[in-house]
């Protein structure tokens, strides 16, 4: 699943639009690199946004294509 998606479905950023923004302007990194909105997200990687002066870290738990609200956070591992 892309990465723009991914952060979309886990609520982590609440629209694709701005998750792939935020891509194309540096602020995701995965496993210490920039990646592009494109990004192949797998199980395990390590996910830093950076959001003005918030900075949100996560591990990949599962991977999903639609998740209800109450369970969006299941998807992910806060560090």
């Amino acid at each position: 699943m892309r990465i723009d998606k991914y952060l979309k479905v886990t609520r982590l950023i609440k629209r694709r639009s701005v998750a792939n923004e935020a891509c194309d302007q540096g602020r995701i990194t995965v496993n210490g690199r920039i990646v592009k909105a494109s990004y192949d997200v797998k199980e395990n990687d390590i996910i830093e946004i950076k959001m003005g002066e918030k900075i949100i870290k996560v591990q990949v738990a599962a991977i999903a294509e639609h998740v209800l609200k109450n369970d969006a956070s299941s998807l992910y591992t806060r560090l």
